[in-house]
């Protein structure tokens, strides 16, 4: 089980460093597509913009168009235009993700919902989702514009999944599967594809890829779900705990509720119907005992290994080893 710490924390910062390394040109191009897209004559727009930095974590996802770019044979100019739709939208879907978990605080920093209140922070997620589609059509083709929109849509949909979900403790394993595979895995996968396309791989290689990016969005999830329970707040520098006090079940959730002794099981009832503060550290225990916690894990390693399997299509390469390399991270991140 991971148990994050603040040295893992940056530990795991050094780690996606070094794995960045080839494309770091691309990254910084992507980031100034993104800064420069955003300029507002407006001071208070400005200021929401700005503090979107403290949201932009790992770049993951620009970092996923840039790799399987890399891995299908070319990085050109839109792969780094990509790459900054793809997280102008991550973006967007954070800060909304917080208004309606009503988290304070978000990489070490203060959420735009804590420091501005709800309103600016949803019209800061629809400002950014505007901006998106407004730089994917700067493109030639409005191909991508098509396949954002409509990983858009299934992040959407997994969303609203899971709002009406909240409170069913006869949620399945397969209904949360869907709602992950909207709202984390869509918009991973649709990153690999669009790095895939724009290098002129064929389309059973873009397939693959594709492939790639989702399963490694569900570990990404997955994953997350944990550390929403073991996490440590100093280490991923945001609020935990929220899918509890909201009650979302995830998937360690799901399996105690599935197998557990029936003790266990009304125990974790109690406790998620009262949503109380130490309801996180009262179950882990009882997750751990009825092997909930490792069932979570293995599923999230099996998506890891679905994942490096897609692999196989493309040639070795620097970009392949990373890719390789980041769908383990994902088990092993702390934050």
């Amino acid at each position: 089980m991971i148990r994050p710490s603040g040295l893992q924390a940056e530990e795991s910062r050094r780690a996606l460093g070094r794995l960045f390394a080839p494309i770091q040109a691309g990254l910084a191009e992507a980031e100034r597509i993104f800064q420069e897209e955003l300029k507002s004559r407006q001071p208070f727009v400005q200021a929401l913009v700005d503090h979107c930095g403290d949201y932009q974590g790992k770049r993951l996802r620009p970092a996923l168009v840039l790799l399987t770019g890399g891995a299908c044979g070319r990085i050109d100019d839109a792969h780094p235009v990509l790459a900054a739709v793809v997280e102008m939208i991550h973006t967007a879907t954070l800060v909304h993700d917080d208004v309606l978990d009503e988290s304070l605080v978000r990489r070490h920093a203060a959420t735009v919902n804590a420091e501005w209140g709800n309103e600016p922070a949803v019209m800061l997620g629809d400002y950014l989702f505007s901006h998106s589609y407004h730089l994917a059509a700067s493109l030639d083709s409005t191909l991508a514009c098509r396949w954002i929109g409509k990983a858009t849509h299934e992040v959407c949909e997994g969303e609203m999944m899971q709002l009406h979900h909240r409170g069913n403790l006869d949620l399945d394993e397969a209904t949360y599967t869907q709602i992950i595979a909207g709202k984390t895995a869509a918009l991973t996968a649709v990153s690999c594809r669009l790095g895939a396309h724009h290098a002129g791989a064929e389309a059973a290689v873009v397939a693959e890829m594709e492939a790639y990016g989702y399963h490694v969005g569900m570990a990404f999830q997955i994953a997350d779900d944990v550390l929403d329970i073991w996490g440590d707040e100093r280490a991923t520098g945001k609020s935990l705990g929220t899918d509890l006090e909201k009650q979302k079940l995830t998937l360690p959730i799901i399996r105690l509720l599935e197998i557990g002794e029936p003790a266990a099981v009304d125990e974790a009832r109690r406790l998620l119907q009262g949503a109380r503060a130490d309801s996180r550290r009262r179950l882990q225990p009882l997750l751990e005992e009825s092997g909930a916690l490792d069932y979570a894990w293995s599923q999230a390693r099996a998506h890891v290994e679905r994942a490096v399997s897609a692999l196989d299509i493309v040639p070795a390469s620097p970009y392949k080893e990373v890719l390789a390399e980041m769908a383990e991270y994902v088990l092993r991140r702390s934050s």
